[in-house]
């Protein structure tokens, strides 16, 4: 007899395409490529904390396709992993001997009562019935790895936040002297949110260290106030969706400088912005009188400053030091020291992603906590020779002896 043969075409192209992209998303979704992606997403956050020019190379393309490779392995892996998830729930499966599986000798009862009572147990089962023999498969919680599954797309939403919030987001840093007043973000058309300065409350213990430094300002829109706040280290303020946090602080002087004539070149707070010897330091140009004042606190307990003036070319022509309250003559200026006061740097962060990121870390703790705190635990009840047991299996971080005492106790097992 002629064997016949039988001709086996190639699959149709478009189930070829299915089986490709079905493979695809398996490997995307693998837990170990997810894995993988997050340790390089740390690495990536970790050196750009390290090296000084570190953040903005976070704007760069690379670490945008990192983020994006996160997420899509994330709604990959949810994708594979939950028609599985949902047969397992709905239609339990059978328990076979294994390392981590637990058995239970149960008494010679009819498997209805079985059943009833492991319904009264928290379990879903359903039976199974082959050649006069009777099995039957039960889970508990099967829900739980669907809060397992939402951590995965609780980290596409912390990289969406983290996205929305370096492609929309904006931080503005600017230096403000009491009663001087910023926008909170770069001039543009229709931009009217802003803030003023009102005063430095400061506080400082016997080692000079800052006991209490509050910033009052103002919030504005179009020019007119609408609220005040006080703003601390830590405790940065909110206004028309932007924070905006004290950054920096630094001594100011009030100087009056005129001529000798009594013309007025100067009256206004000068910042010390400088730092040379652990001595504040800073300057004010009089362009009128062809000078440069240098400023610096030579005696900090007697609140005693230094002055010096400088020609264009650099040239020393007269120094000076004086208190608040002084009035002396340098070179041909007369100066008057008023007082000392306080200029304040904010930084200004707009951060449009910031709710979603937050929210993602949010359900992403939530979820992880439901997950090993209600973990999953699936059983099968069948004959095995003359008597019944029962197979009990859980994830691989469940301690399954205390569900195994409880099953023991409302089906009468023997140990």
């Amino acid at each position: 007899m002629t064997p016949s043969r039988v001709a086996v075409g190639a699959a149709p192209a478009g189930e070829r395409l299915v089986h490709r992209a079905e493979r695809l998303l398996r490997v995307v979704g693998d837990a170990r490529i997810g894995l993988v992606l997050l340790l390089l997403t740390g690495m990536a956050n970790g050196l750009a904390a390290l090296l000084p020019s570190g953040p903005t190379q976070l704007d760069a393309w690379p670490y945008a396709l990192l983020l994006g490779a996160v997420a899509l392995s994330g709604v990959a892996a949810v994708a594979v992993r939950s028609p599985t998830i949902w047969r397992e729930w709905r239609h339990p499966t059978a328990v076979q001997r294994g390392t981590n599986t637990l058995r239970l000798a149960l008494p010679d009862v009819t498997s209805a009562l079985i059943e009833r009572t492991l319904r009264t147990a928290g379990y879903r089962t359903r039976r199974e019935e082959r050649r006069g023999r009777w099995a039957l498969h039960g889970v508990r919680r099967g829900w739980s790895r669907y809060a397992g599954l939402v951590s995965h797309l609780a980290l596409v939403a912390v990289v969406l936040g983290a996205a929305v919030g370096a492609a929309f987001g904006s931080e503005t840093e600017f230096s403000l002297l009491r009663g001087d007043q910023a926008l909170l973000e770069a001039p543009r058309p229709g931009f009217a949110s802003a803030m003023r300065l009102e005063r430095l409350d400061a506080e400082f213990g016997p080692d000079a260290r800052p006991l209490r430094l509050d910033t009052t300002v103002t919030f504005l829109r179009g020019g007119e106030p609408i609220r005040e706040a006080i703003l601390r280290v830590n405790e940065p303020g909110e206004f028309d969706g932007y924070l905006v946090h004290p950054w920096t602080y630094g001594p100011a002087v009030q100087l009056r400088v005129t001529t000798l004539g009594g013309g007025p070149l100067l009256d206004a707070p000068v910042p010390l912005p400088g730092l040379r010897d652990g001595v504040p330091v800073g300057s004010a140009e009089l362009p009128t009188a062809g000078v440069t004042l240098g400023l610096a606190i030579t005696d900090a307990d007697r609140n005693e400053l230094g002055i010096s003036v400088v020609d264009t070319a650099g040239r020393l022509l007269d120094s000076a030091r004086l208190v608040p309250g002084d009035l002396v003559r340098v070179a041909d200026l007369r100066v008057e020291l008023n007082g000392f006061d306080a200029w304040v740097t904010f930084l200004s962060r707009r951060d449009p992603g910031s709710g979603i990121l937050f929210g993602g870390a949010a359900a992403l703790s939530a979820s992880l906590a439901i997950a090993f705190w209600f973990p999953r635990r699936r059983l099968t009840v069948r004959r095995s020779g003359t008597g019944v047991e029962l197979l009990l299996r859980g994830e691989r971080f469940d301690a399954l002896t205390h569900e195994l005492d409880r099953l023991q106790r409302v089906l009468g097992a023997r140990p």
